[in-house]
């Protein structure tokens, strides 16, 4: 069986690629010209193509079964708001359309936890409710929801998607890395004197991998499925505890400041360094902003319906800082 991915030179989409590639399926990976691929297999085809390309969608969907849309713009601040727009929105609809046409048997779509509802009480999100317009904060957020109701949209007019929602993967291979990842890597560098009190869903993003095809056997279509980790809600001190711990260091810092002081710092480093600098802010203005209140999720549908995994989190950031530091990440003046 032959299986269309893309995002594969992502976090995510790379994990999904090898899971597949493990679990003996054909890949053909979406690459964009000049992009970099880490994975090498006799069973792997890249494609060159983009997703705001239709013909070249078509092309690389010819003879494929099963479609796993993972690519999506990822990150809390862009010197060009209208290019998450194009890639998370348009680029779904023109990859779902294609894979639709070409007849593949089930599509999964990534989403994302930030797509749905967090009580104000404090207890975790669940896939049975959406977020509300105002509590899609930021250019991330609001282009994943749109994308996910093309989706869902699709799904009730007849077409065979699932959709999938991680919360906070970690491990190895976190490239560019992710906003979670950053969160490793400045703890490492002894960039983070102090917290707020926040806090998310942490899970081992080899789990998130075998959700997507776990989805695709197992899932139901037009349904959401959270891939989450039970034991991974955390607050922001107690992952730099297990991070600490992880790698045999002295425990996180646990002085905290007010989430307004935190804001303020954002909101000055957005004026300075994505304003006046037009680079990435080293304290996202949307990341602290959605950090007012802590990202809980409970995972049980996945785990009940599809078997999601539970690997221990604590190894998933061992993991995630040893491939952090072989790679370089952790070398002084280099920005992650």
């Amino acid at each position: 069986m032959r299986a269309f991915v893309t995002g594969a030179s992502g976090f995510i989409g790379g994990h999904v690629a090898q899971a597949l590639l493990d679990r003996g399926y054909d890949v053909t990976a979406l690459v964009r010209p000049g992009s970099a691929l880490r994975l090498a297999h006799p069973r792997l085809t890249l494609a060159e193509g983009d997703v705001l390309d239709r013909s070249s969608l078509d092309r690389a969907l010819a003879g494929c079964e099963a479609a796993f849309h993972v690519a999506a713009r990822y990150n809390f601040w862009s010197p060009d708001a209208d290019a998450m727009w194009r890639v998370n929105v348009d680029g779904t609809r023109n990859v779902l359309e294609a894979a639709q046409a070409a007849g593949v048997e089930r599509i999964v779509h990534t989403g994302t936890v930030s797509t749905l509802h967090f009580p104000a009480d404090g207890s975790p999100a669940t896939e049975a409710r959406a977020a509300a317009p105002h509590e899609l904060v930021g250019a991330y957020k609001r282009t994943k929801f749109e994308a996910e109701r093309i989706a869902l949209g699709m799904a009730a007019a007849g077409a065979p998607i699932m959709i999938v929602n991680p919360t906070a993967p970690v491990g190895s291979g976190d490239v560019k890395p992710t906003p979670t990842g950053r969160i490793i890597v400045d703890f490492l560098r002894g960039a983070i004197p102090a917290v707020v009190d926040t806090g998310l869903n942490v899970v081992d993003v080899a789990d998130v991998a075998e959700g997507h095809l776990l989805a695709w056997e197992k899932g139901k279509v037009g349904e959401r499925y959270l891939l989450g980790n039970a034991q991974g809600n955390l607050t922001l001190a107690e992952l730099l505890r297990m991070l600490a711990e992880a790698v045999g260091s002295r425990a996180a810092p646990l002085r905290k400041i007010p989430y307004r002081l935190a804001l303020a710092a954002a909101y000055a480093d957005h004026a300075i360094e994505g304003g006046l600098l037009r680079r990435e802010p080293r304290i996202p203005l949307e990341g602290a902003r959605i950090a007012r209140k802590p990202m809980w999720a409970d995972p049980s549908k996945a785990v009940q319906e599809l078997g999601l995994p539970q690997s221990p989190v604590a190894d998933a950031l061992r993991r995630a800082a040893e491939w952090f530091a072989d790679n370089g990440y952790l070398t002084k003046g280099k920005r992650g």
